[in-house]
């Protein structure tokens, strides 16, 4: 049961991730947040925000499995991340609004 949960927080990472490097992009932020761009301090956090949670995705896959099956579960959760961010971005991009609660816009 521990391994599963470790599971869960790597894919939850893998999402999060995909999120904010989505959110990062004018287009996408448009999407979610409205015509105001964000600042390039927020672009670049979004952008760290995402590394970052792909690589904590790794580390955690790599507690659970051997080098050469947690690389491989971590590269299939990037892919079905990149997949639901995109469906999600689609359908009901407000749903990512959450994200970036904290995120600050240009002022006009």
């Amino acid at each position: 049961m521990h391994d599963a949960l470790i599971l869960i927080a790597a894919l939850a990472a893998t999402v999060a991730g995909a999120g904010w490097l989505a959110l990062s992009m004018d287009s996408h932020w448009e999407q979610v947040r409205g015509a105001q761009p964000a600042t390039p301090g927020t672009v670049r956090l979004l952008r760290v925000l995402g590394a970052l949670a792909w690589l904590a995705a790794l580390l955690l896959c790599l507690r659970v499995d051997h080098a050469s099956m947690a690389a491989l579960v971590w590269v299939m959760a990037l892919a079905g991340s990149a997949l639901v961010v995109a469906f999600t971005l689609t359908w009901r991009p407000r749903w990512l609004a959450p994200l970036v609660v904290w995120a600050r816009t240009k002022a006009g």
